[in-house]
């Protein structure tokens, strides 16, 4: 009998793939799974499609869900799960927690940092030195796959500022990872006030790949 249902939203570059080590963790407890892709991850969609996105399957899954989001995806889920009447919950793995009114690009002070390669011609911009900046934690070849999986991200997804912001409504959860290096602990710290729960992990900005063990529980206790 299933415990609850949760949807995994992606950050920048990554797919569903990236659960791929704490979804059968999750499933093996008895909840339903489901990953999805971020249209604006492979394509020219921006935030709005996204959210669309989530909303989407939140009404394909059709039952109580806490909806995940890891770093960019965290304003997805903030715009996309607010007013969705299946959400019952968030959880925000190192994510950007932001308010209404604010871009992903506002928070950086629209300065990307010298690891995002921007393709202005092409609207779309990709990490570069993933394995030191993203995977820090992670086994080197856990690494080089993921590296290799990553595609382009378009920029009116980070541009955008989100119109909703789902955590004012729905009780939340945050997981700092304090040996982050893309978005720095102390920034995570101060978005994660607006959570109800804060729980840290001594991981990179992947914990699905490098501490899967630890996003299920966290998961699972938001669950509970």
């Amino acid at each position: 009998m299933s415990a609850g249902s949760v949807l995994l939203v992606p950050g920048s570059w990554h797919g569903a793939w990236a659960y791929e080590a704490v979804a059968p963790r999750l499933t093996e407890a008895g909840v339903a799974v489901t990953a999805i892709d971020l249209p604006s991850n492979g394509g020219a969609a921006g935030l709005a499609d996204d959210a669309a996105a989530i909303r989407t399957k939140l009404d394909e899954i059709g039952a109580p869900t806490i909806v995940v989001g890891h770093s960019y995806g965290g304003i997805a889920v903030s715009e996309g799960a607010a007013g969705a009447p299946n959400a019952v919950g968030l959880v925000y793995l190192a994510a950007f927690m932001l308010d209404t009114g604010q871009s992903l690009l506002d928070a950086m002070q629209h300065q990307l940092p010298d690891w995002i390669e921007l393709d202005e011609a092409a609207g779309s911009h990709l990490a570069q030195r993933s394995e030191e900046v993203l995977y820090g934690d992670c086994s080197p070849q856990v690494a080089a796959d993921a590296k290799a999986r990553l595609s382009r991200q378009s920029v009116a997804a980070i541009a955008t500022p989100q119109t909703q912001a789902a955590w004012q409504s729905l009780p939340s959860t945050y997981l700092i990872c304090s040996e982050d290096k893309a978005v720095p602990p102390p920034v995570q710290e101060a978005m994660s006030q607006r959570a109800q729960t804060v729980r840290r992990v001594s991981a990179s900005h992947s914990p699905f790949f490098s501490r899967p063990d630890d996003v299920a529980d966290v998961v699972l206790q938001a669950l509970s």
